[in-house]
């Protein structure tokens, strides 16, 4: 579905977002930007928002991506081209992508960034590979199957790269440290056991004494120090993405760290959104490590951009969503505009970086493959909360 409206802080265009440069003989290059936006589902047929009172959550990603997007576009200074961005609801029941690309309307596009997942993630990667243009997956921490496709780039890295720079931090620090993989039943659990036993073992044995400790639901302080040895450091790493679990886990590691007991603790990646780590009284002067391949203290000019300019246009405060729309659009629509012909080799072109550090890499799943499976960003960042403020660390 393609449709405008404007709702009070929210004002965003589900149509042409065109940014004309002064050469009436210029190029036009065409972008394409996918988010969930469901317009179906929260605007009746006549055009009428249905519900009465606020915004749906469940929309509020893909507005916010959308809205930061559009402020990268009004922002950008562009000479000598034309770029013309379209945005698309990836989520609409009337023109679903799979609609779009049989019908042809997104054959005039040199660019797709896209927040999907799921069914629209396959597809917009099957189309980007038979079109041979990219597509920037921009907040999607996986490569949902897809295999055998040099125009798919992922720069929210998927769990196993922060497994590697994890076991890397490791390797280089805590060599000699007693090592434990915390965690619980469950397929993610086994999927992070998985990529570490990987790791290790890449020479048919292990090179760091990593042990798992297996809970079921929860973990008990008292049970975890019986495994540590409070004159030697101890590295525990919460190999589970379930937030009770993981809080658990903090606390127990809490509860040590007042005993006195030398813990460094690290997290996955979604720890970032578990609310009870950002607790400055209950975890005090207790670091909680965590990786994520995004970092933006929002001090920068960037960010002092987007918090003007979604001020200014939605009267609030822009959310981290905000800012990867924003970042994946400046980004990669100026590197499109510079190298035209071939993005894909300057990915890691600083010429225009934004907030993050990305380091993009090819990843070749089998030895025998010639071709990537796709790009993807390998920089990940450590970042440490501690008494309620997040900060980079490594």
């Amino acid at each position: 579905m393609i449709r405008r409206f404007c709702l009070a802080f929210v004002f965003f265009i589900v149509a042409g977002f065109n940014i004309y440069a002064q050469s009436s003989i210029a190029k036009t290059y065409h972008i394409g930007i996918f988010a969930p936006l469901y317009l179906d589902s929260v605007f009746s047929k006549d055009g009428n928002f249905l519900y009465k009172q606020n915004m749906p959550k469940f929309i509020m990603p893909g507005v916010d991506f959308v809205q930061g997007a559009e402020i990268a576009l009004d922002s950008m200074n562009i000479s000598e081209a034309m770029l013309s961005a379209t945005i698309y609801d990836c989520k609409s029941t009337t023109e679903p992508v799979s609609s779009l690309i049989k019908n042809k309307k997104l054959d005039n596009l040199d660019l797709i960034i896209g927040s999907v997942k799921d069914a629209e993630y396959k597809q917009l990667a099957a189309f980007a590979l038979h079109r041979n243009i990219p597509f920037i997956s921009a907040t999607y921490p996986n490569d949902g199957g897809v295999t055998g496709n040099p125009f798919l780039v992922i720069l929210n890295s998927t769990l196993k790269s922060h497994c590697e720079a994890i076991y890397s931090y490791l390797v280089q620090n805590h060599g000699t440290d007693k090592i434990f993989l915390c965690r619980k039943k469950g397929a993610q659990e086994d999927k992070v056991a998985n990529y570490f036993k990987q790791i290790n073992e890449q020479d048919g044995k292990p090179l760091l004494n990593i042990q798992t400790l297996m809970y079921d639901s929860t973990v008990n302080s008292d049970v975890l120090k019986k495994k540590l040895d409070s004159n030697r450091q101890s590295v525990i790493i919460g190999a589970s993405l379930d937030e009770k679990f993981a809080t658990s886990i903090v606390y127990a590691c809490n509860d040590l760290h007042a005993q006195d007991y030398p813990i460094t603790l690290i997290g996955m990646p979604n720890w970032d959104a578990f609310k009870e780590l950002m607790d400055k009284d209950e975890l005090a002067d207790f670091p909680v490590y965590y990786t994520t391949p995004y970092f933006n203290n929002k001090s920068d000019e960037y960010s002092k951009l987007v918090i003007n300019g979604y001020a200014h246009r939605y009267k609030g405060k822009p959310t981290d969503m905000s800012f990867k729309g924003f970042e994946s659009v400046y980004l990669f629509a100026k590197l499109l505009l510079l190298y035209p012909n071939d993005i894909l080799s300057h990915l890691n072109d600083k010429t225009y970086k934004v907030f993050s550090d990305y380091n993009f890499r090819p990843v070749i799943l089998k030895k025998e493959n010639s071709i990537p499976d796709y790009f993807e960003n390998k920089h990940v960042y450590f970042i440490k909360i501690l008494n309620g403020v997040a900060s980079k660390a490594w």
